[in-house]
């Protein structure tokens, strides 16, 4: 297999350790509604979908506080981690070796208003010249909207089969191998078995997967 041109990155529980303050959050907020939602739910549910496919398939299609809860749900995901704190020191120098070599870029069912100040925090907004978040795609993970998206905005030499995913999720797994990429998935927030669709599991991100992945 040719050396990856690009490497695109998913957000939540892959740049950002944040899958348990998701989670958390979410539980909070889906009590304060009426509708009580558990972390093993969550997790074995909802981990990597948008937060209105989340809500939607919790309350219902038709429920009239989707935006509501949308937006109550980033504004305390911004207080807690708009230091860039949930962003690892190991995952950010990975990014830099990537960027320092090929294209590089996230996708992710996360608002840009999120992703954008925790980047920022992190110093990695700088090196990822491609963002596509929720606000970009009609349909999110497992859809491959999002990388086709991305692989739109790298241009036209580079090919599906030259990008290179790192995922967290089955539902991010699926999106890129729709989208035609290799996929690397990152264990930490869901089983291993549901993970077994990616060209390959690992355990963390840092510089030395980096220097593997891209020869």
């Amino acid at each position: 297999m040719n050396a990856p041109r690009a490497v695109l990155f998913d957000f939540n529980g892959t740049l950002s350790q944040d899958e348990p303050i998701l989670c958390e959050i979410l539980v909070e907020l889906f009590a304060e509604y009426g509708k009580p939602l558990s972390a093993q739910q969550y997790f074995e549910e909802f981990a990597g979908l948008s937060d209105p496919e989340i809500i939607r398939s919790w309350f219902g299609d038709d429920y009239p506080a989707v935006d509501e809860i949308v937006a109550e749900r980033i504004r305390r995901y911004r207080r807690a981690v708009g230091d860039g704190a949930s962003v690892p020191e190991e995952v950010r120098a990975a990014v830099r070796y990537a960027a320092a070599r090929v294209a590089v870029g996230v996708v992710s069912g996360a608002a840009r208003e999120e992703i954008a100040p925790v980047l920022e925090a992190a110093g990695l907004a700088d090196v990822l010249g491609t963002i596509v978040s929720a606000d970009d795609v009609v349909a999110g993970k497992p859809d491959p909207e999002g990388y086709l998206r991305a692989l739109d905005c790298l241009g036209a030499a580079i090919a599906a089969g030259d990008v290179l995913v790192l995922e967290d999720t089955e539902a991010g797994v699926e999106a890129a191998k729709a989208a035609g990429m290799r996929c690397v998935a990152v264990l930490g927030t869901v089983a291993p078995a549901r993970l077994v669709a990616a060209d390959e599991i690992v355990q963390t991100v840092d510089v030395s997967l980096l220097q593997r992945l891209l020869g």
